[in-house]
């Protein structure tokens, strides 16, 4: 049986058909929910996987991911909670990764869910930045399994990872940090700073205690296709006229991002 995967939707989030799309063609069955049909009971909150998409949630206007995660907290908490409490996986995608630390389900120090602990601030360089980053993944949350580095695009303006030093000294001490900002291949490529946000310790990804929750500013679901990335043509040329056999092996079909979303469904194999 394919593991159902809920999509959070709604009040300026705009990233669900293509989380719902990757989410399926790694083998799940998606579903698409406006967050009031889960508020009035017409969708029940129920499945193996629930992921916040990124977008814009409520214009940003009182703060990234903030209304949306207040509108959870007053009408969806307890349901939530539940879900999470499960042996279920949570991803929050960049507007989802605000959302998901707005709400206090990340890091959830001591698995006290609830409690705001991070936040995710505006960009250093005060614009909203769209550019591809490279990714060292730091601990084997299933949703990284077997991921060791990734590159990813980002698009956000409220990316920067921030937490009081004492909060910083847990993450690292309970190894919740789940990916930092590298300079590997495209920022070499491209000639690009590593982190892209001003970002403390280059976090770009943190999970709670179980691992089963994790938020990541980068968007995986635009890079389930290796054309999706940005040198994917060097490559392609590099293929068509290598001078070994290893240089002229076609070029694969699939983007980095979308083993992040097989992991998920693999964890309901085990």
């Amino acid at each position: 049986m394919k593991p159902k995967v809920l999509i959070f939707s709604g009040y300026g989030l705009n990233c669900e058909e293509e989380t719902k799309y990757a989410f399926e063609l790694a083998g799940a069955k998606g579903e698409i929910v406006h967050i009031n049909d889960f508020i009035d009971g017409s969708k029940k909150l129920e499945g193996q996987i629930l992921a916040f998409p990124g977008g814009f949630s409520y214009g940003d206007d009182t703060g990234s991911g903030n209304a949306f995660a207040s509108k959870i907290k007053n009408h969806l908490w307890e349901k939530v909670l539940k879900f999470v409490e499960k042996d279920n996986l949570v991803i929050g995608i960049c507007n989802g990764f605000q959302i998901l630390t707005n709400l206090g389900l990340l890091p959830a120090l001591d698995k006290k869910y609830g409690v705001r602990e991070v936040a995710l601030v505006h960009n250093d360089n005060a614009r909203y930045t769209v550019r591809w980053v490279d990714l060292k993944i730091e601990n084997n949350t299933p949703w990284f399994s077997g991921i060791k580095n990734i590159s990813l695009p980002i698009a956000h303006g409220e990316g920067k990872f921030y937490a009081p030093p004492e909060i910083m000294n847990l993450l690292k001490k309970k190894k919740l940090i789940s990916a930092r900002y590298c300079h590997d291949e495209i920022c070499k490529l491209q000639n690009l700073p590593a982190n892209p946000n001003g970002s403390l310790d280059d976090i770009a990804s943190i999970t709670d205690e179980t691992g089963r929750i994790l938020g990541m500013m980068p968007h995986p679901e635009r890079a389930i296709f290796f054309t999706q990335l940005p040198h994917w043509t060097y490559f392609k040329k590099k293929s068509a006229k290598g001078r070994s056999s290893y240089e002229r092996k076609p070029i694969p079909k699939e983007g980095h991002g979308l083993q992040i979303f097989k992991n998920a469904i693999n964890y309901f194999k085990k």
